[in-house]
C-alpha cells in the first residue's frame, strides 16, 4: 500500500534500523538524495548533515518531531522526523522525504487527462508549474505570445482556475500517486 504513494517514506525502529522504506524511498536514495539506505542503515551523504539526522532521529526516540532541511542550498530537500508507538528505544521513527518539485509530470499529466487537455495545454502547464512566465513558454515552444495566453486561457476555462496561481495550486495540492508505469520491486 505504501509503495502506490509518491513520497519516499523509511520506518526506523528504535535502534536505527530501516524497517521498511518504500519503492519512492528507496528510488530517492539511490539517486541523488542527500540520504542514502546502505543495508539495515540510514545516512546522510554528506558528514555535515550526519550530525543533523542524527540529532532528529534522538529526538524523535525522545517523542519529538523535527523537519530536516538537507542538501544543497540551492536545491534543499526537506525531511520530517516523526516519532511513533513505543517509548524510548522502543519507539520507531518514521522519515517522510519531502517532494523535489511541486506538480510532477505524471501529476501533470493525470491532472491534464481529468480536465481533457490538449497536449499544448499540457505542455504549457507543465511549463506553467515549472515557475515559467508565458513568454518563456512562448520561446521554449516556439509559438507566439499571443498563442500561450490564449492556451492558459483554455487551461483556465477547463478547469475553473480564475488565475495561473489558482491554477498551479490545484495541480500542487494533488495526491502524491506513484507512476503506475514503473516495474514492480
Amino acid at each position: 500500500m505504501l509503495d502506490e504513494v509518491d513520497y519516499g517514506m523509511v520506518l526506523l525502529d528504535g535502534k536505527v534500523e530501516v524497517l521498511y522504506a518504500n519503492h519512492a524511498a528507496r528510488a530517492e536514495c539511490e539517486a541523488a538524495h542527500p540520504l542514502q539506505l546502505l543495508g539495515r542503515r540510514l545516512q546522510a551523504r554528506q558528514p555535515e548533515h550526519e550530525a543533523l539526522l542524527h540529532e532528529a532521529l534522538a529526538d524523535a526516540r525522545r517523542g519529538r518531531r523535527a523537519l530536516l532541511s538537507l542538501g544543497d542550498a540551492d536545491k534543499p530537500v526537506s525531511v520530517a522526523v516523526v516519532p511513533v508507538g513505543g517509548d524510548g528505544e522502543a519507539r520507531a521513527t518514521l522519515l517522510l522525504m519531502g517532494e523535489r518539485q511541486i506538480c510532477g509530470q505524471l501529476t501533470v499529466h493525470g491532472f491534464a487527462r481529468c480536465h481533457a487537455l490538449t497536449p499544448a495545454e499540457t505542455r504549457v502547464l507543465a511549463g506553467l508549474c515549472e515557475g515559467l512566465h508565458p513568454r518563456e513558454l512562448a520561446q521554449r515552444h516556439g509559438v507566439s505570445l499571443t498563442t500561450v495566453r490564449s492556451q492558459i486561457g483554455s487551461l483556465r476555462a477547463k478547469t475553473g482556475a480564475g488565475s495561473i496561481r489558482n491554477l498551479v495550486r490545484q495541480v500542487s495540492l494533488l495526491p502524491p500517486m506513484r507512476n503506475s508505469l514503473r516495474t514492480p520491486a
